[in-house]
């Protein structure tokens, strides 16, 4: 197991950014009324934002992180690092972490790289941009977390079209004595195949029968450059591994659970999420919720939902939080850190 202490780094700001379109499950095609309302009770996401063909993931980081920045305040040249976050790139290369610098107008000297990864992306990110401003003299850095994953979902698939909403991320961190992350990682890539594309990539190029589309089962028509989803494993392994993660993190650092402020998921699904916190046997009100108005926005949907939920209470005081991010690769991680009167615009839609 992967215990990391980072010190002397806070976060100064969250923001994000969704697509003004919205999609209502109810309405969902592949549904009937009972259908619709079945999904919706089980997994709480009455509706989705999505973007549209000429938007990607990069464009709705660069919106919240134009607004957060901004918000702080910040002079851009001072900005030192940014880390990029998604499973939906611009393009195969070059990394979008280098297009985002330009777009933003960042300095030429500022380090940029992008980091594949989905649900456990935005604590995975954290960690290494926290790590970058606390042992390398970078004092302001930028984590863009986000993906469009409704781009690789097929729209004739009812087991993970209705699943999914778009959204991009902004968490600004800067160098500062005595602030500081806690953080536990684990990876399992047994389960790479549990959540995948099978091709598009340079294991399984593209070739013309990766574009037909198929019949799974009844209600599940795809090609294989759809996203795959096994819902049993997944929910096997995210009801099991993220209280784990939880647990290990509050035990390994000696943190008191009953003091901790609020407890941030990702956004799965209702169903596996109140699994989670039941069996962490955690308040209704310490664990909130951003599913039905969004969905799950993969690597967006921790700082989304402390945006859309605790925006006004992490704008006025401070609170101790504790994320825990799971999914696809399989990875997961639980970070627990102090947020102390941050910046939290309102949500950008574009």
């Amino acid at each position: 197991m992967a215990f990391l202490e980072i010190k002397n780094v806070e976060i100064k700001g969250l923001s994000a950014c969704v697509p003004k379109a919205t999609e209502y499950n109810k309405n969902f095609q592949l549904f009937t009324q009972e259908d619709a309302e079945k999904f919706i009770a089980s997994t709480g996401i009455e509706q989705r934002r999505i973007v549209d063909e000429f938007i990607c993931t990069s464009d709705l980081c660069y919106h919240a992180a134009e607004q957060l920045i901004k918000n702080l305040n910040w002079n851009k040249s001072e900005i030192d690092c940014l880390v990029f976050v998604t499973q939906t790139p611009d393009y195969i290369l070059p990394a979008t972490s280098c297009i985002l610098q330009q777009r933003l107008e960042l300095g030429i000297e500022c380090y940029a790289i992008d980091i594949s990864s989905g649900c456990s992306g935005w604590v995975y990110g954290l960690s290494v941009i926290a790590g970058l401003l606390s042992s390398s003299g970078l004092k302001k850095g930028l984590l863009l977390c986000g993906d469009t994953i409704s781009k690789i979902c097929s729209p004739l698939d009812k087991s993970t079209y209705p699943l999914f909403g778009d959204a991009g991320t902004a968490t600004a961190l800067e160098f500062k004595h005595g602030g500081g992350f806690k953080f536990h990682t684990s990876t399992d890539g047994n389960g790479f195949n549990a959540i995948i594309i099978p091709d598009g990539g340079y294991r399984n190029l593209i070739k013309n029968e990766s574009l037909l589309i198929k019949q799974i089962e009844e209600g599940i028509d795809k090609n294989n450059l759809h996203l795959f989803l096994d819902g049993m494993d997944v929910f096997s392994f995210g009801t099991s591994k993220a209280p784990q993660s939880v647990n290990n993190l509050l035990e390994h650092f000696s943190l008191d659970k009953d003091t901790i402020d609020y407890y941030v998921f990702h956004q799965a699904n209702m169903f596996m999420n109140e699994k989670i916190r039941k069996k962490l046997k955690l308040p209704e009100e310490k664990v909130p919720y951003s599913l039905k108005q969004f969905g799950n926005t993969s690597s967006a949907t921790i700082p989304l939902t402390m945006v859309s939920e605790l925006g006004n209470v992490l704008s006025n005081s401070k609170k101790e939080i504790l994320a825990c991010g799971f999914g696809v690769g399989l990875s997961w991680g639980s970070v627990c850190f102090e947020a102390d009167h941050i910046i939290c615009p309102t949500i950008i839609e574009i």
